[in-house]
């Protein structure tokens, strides 16, 4: 599995609930850019439409070898699920409070690309500044324990 890009903000600014994993619709140029690693996952999410999952604000940069033939950098890409994983998540979303978000985008063995993305509940930000807190708290509880033994 090699991995292309991931969403360092996802785990910080929300809570994952869920993982699953999802095929994605794209065109040529977009893959021959997504193995150079020229993705941006910052913004992005999932949205859903006519009863089907799409990755917005997901930015493919264009194919650089391309001569004219390109594709749009922004565009929504159809995500590639089941239809009653569709139905599932749907009416999770539906609930107040959750989103979907995508974690990571990555070539699986047989060199199909594939997206991680994740039921998610986001954080208020005095949870984030709790979280980052704590974790430092056990970053240095363990320092000073590897200091004393």
């Amino acid at each position: 599995m090699k991995v292309v890009a991931t969403n360092k903000k996802a785990h910080t600014d929300y809570e994952i609930i869920e993982k699953i994993e999802a095929g994605l619709s794209l065109l040529g140029t977009e893959v021959k850019s997504l193995r150079e690693g020229r993705i941006n996952l910052k913004d992005a999410y999932c949205k859903f439409k006519n009863g089907e999952l799409y990755l917005v604000n997901a930015h493919i940069s264009p194919y650089k070898h391309s001569k004219y033939v390109n594709h749009d950098p922004e565009r929504p890409r159809k995500l590639l699920l089941h239809k009653r994983e569709l139905k599932r998540l749907l009416g999770k979303v539906s609930e107040r409070g959750f989103t979907i978000i995508p974690l990571k985008v990555y070539f699986n063995e047989k060199g199909i690309a594939k997206v991680e993305v994740a039921l998610a509940k986001g954080r208020r930000s005095y949870d984030k500044r709790e979280k980052i807190a704590q974790r430092d708290l056990e970053r240095r509880l363990r320092r000073e324990e590897k200091y004393y033994n």
